[in-house]
C-alpha cells in the first residue's frame, strides 16, 4: 500500500522515532549473524575475496528484495531514470562496495561488541560530512563537545580490562573505515534521493555493488560452501535486514535533515553490543565497566549533538 503524502508522513516525529529504531535494531542484529554465517558457510575470515563474496551474495539479494517490493507497491517494475544511473553508481561505491568491504573484513578481526562500539563513530562522521562536505549543517563548539565525547568512547573500548590498547588495521580499523564511507553514503542519499526515487535508488545501488563484490570475489578466488536450510535462512534474513533499513532510513533522510535522523542512531551500538553478548555468548566483554562506559560515552556525545547542536552559543563582550 503506496502512502499518499510520503512527505508529511514521514516527518513526523513519531513516525521518525519508531522508523529509525526499527533500522538501528536490524542494524545491531547485524553484527552477531554476519559473524554466525561466517561459520555457517564455512567462510575464511583470512580470505578477503571469500568475504568479498559473502557480502556480495548478501547486498545482491538485498537488492533483489527492494526493487520486488517496491515494485509490488507501486504496481510497475522500478527502473532508474537513465541520467540518474551515474548516481546509482556512485552511491553504490560508497554506500554497498566500500562500506561493507571494510566492514566484513573489520568484523572478522575484532569482536562484535567492540565493533558495534566502534562503528556508533559513524554518526560523528555522517554530522561532520554534512557540515563539511555537503555543506547542509553547521558546525559549532556544542558539536565539537559531542565528537569529543563519541571519540572518548571509542578510546576507552580499545583500551580492553587490562588497558592495553589493541587496534589493528584490518580490524578496529577497517570498521572505522566502514563508518566514513557510511557517513558519505548518507549525504549522497539525502541529495540523490531528489532526483531519483528512493526505493529504486536502494534497490539499484545495492544490486549492482553486491554484484560487483560477487565478482571480485569469484574473479580472486573466493569460496563460501554449499548452502543448507540453516545458513539460508541467515543469508535471507542478512538481506532482508539491509534491504529493510536502509531502504527506510532512505526515506527518513530524504524528508528529514541528517541531524534528526541521525540521534536515533545513538541506539545502534548499544543494539550491537546487546545482540553480540547474547547470541555470540560475549557477555563478559559487554557488562565490564569500561565498555559500559564507552557506551554511554558513545551515546551522550550523539546525544548533545542532535539536542543541542544547532544552538547558537551566545558570548557576552567584555571591556
Amino acid at each position: 500500500m503506496l502512502i499518499k503524502e510520503p512527505e508529511k508522513f514521514f516527518t513526523k516525529n513519531y513516525v521518525v522515532c519508531i522508523c529509525a529504531i526499527i533500522c538501528c535494531i536490524l542494524w545491531g542484529s547485524a553484527f552477531p549473524c554476519v559473524k554466525i554465517g561466517y561459520k555457517l558457510f564455512d567462510v575464511d575470515t583470512e580470505s578477503v575475496p571469500s568475504l568479498m563474496l559473502f557480502a556480495g551474495t548478501r547486498f545482491s539479494l538485498a537488492g533483489v528484495l527492494v526493487l520486488l517490493f517496491g515494485s509490488i507497491a507501486k504496481k510497475r517494475f522500478l527502473l532508474p531514470k537513465v541520467k540518474n544511473l551515474w548516481r546509482v553508481g556512485l552511491l553504490s561505491v560508497f554506500q554497498t562496495i566500500a562500506q561493507y568491504t571494510f566492514f566484513y573484513i573489520g568484523l572478522a578481526h575484532t569482536a562484535g561488541v567492540k565493533a558495534s562500539v566502534l562503528n556508533g563513530l559513524g554518526v560523528f562522521f555522517t554530522i561532520i560530512a554534512a557540515c563539511f562536505i555537503f555543506r547542509t549543517e553547521k558546525f559549532n563548539l556544542i558539536k565539537l563537545a559531542g565528537c569529543i565525547l563519541g571519540f572518548g568512547g571509542v578510546v576507552l573500548i580499545n583500551l580492553g580490562g587490562d588497558f592495553s590498547f589493541s587496534f589493528t588495521l584490518l580490524g578496529e580499523g577497517f570498521v572505522i573505515f566502514s563508518g566514513l564511507s557510511a557517513a558519505v553514503a548518507a549525504g549522497l542519499v539525502k541529495i540523490f534521493s531528489k532526483h531519483e526515487d528512493t526505493a529504486a535508488l536502494c534497490g539499484y545501488q545495492f544490486f549492482i555493488g553486491g554484484l560487483v563484490l560477487v565478482i571480485i570475489g569469484l574473479g580472486l578466488g573466493g569460496k563460501i560452501n554449499v548452502v543448507n536450510a540453516g545458513s539460508a535462512f541467515m543469508l535471507l534474513y542478512l538481506a532482508f535486514l539491509s534491504a529493510c533499513a536502509f531502504t527506510l532510513q532512505g526515506f527518513l533522510l530524504r524528508y528529514n535533515p541528517v541531524s534528526k535522523v541521525a540521534v536515533f542512531k545513538s541506539t545502534n551500538p548499544l543494539f550491537g553490543a546487546v545482540f553480540s553478548a547474547l547470541i555470540l555468548g560475549e557477555s563478559e566483554q559487554l557488562f565490564s565497566w569500561f565498555t559500559l562506559i564507552a557506551l554511554l560515552l558513545v551515546c551522550a556525545g550523539i546525544f548533545i549533538i542532535n539536542k543541542f547542536g544547532e544552538t547558537r552559543l551566545k558570548f557576552k563582550k567584555t571591556g
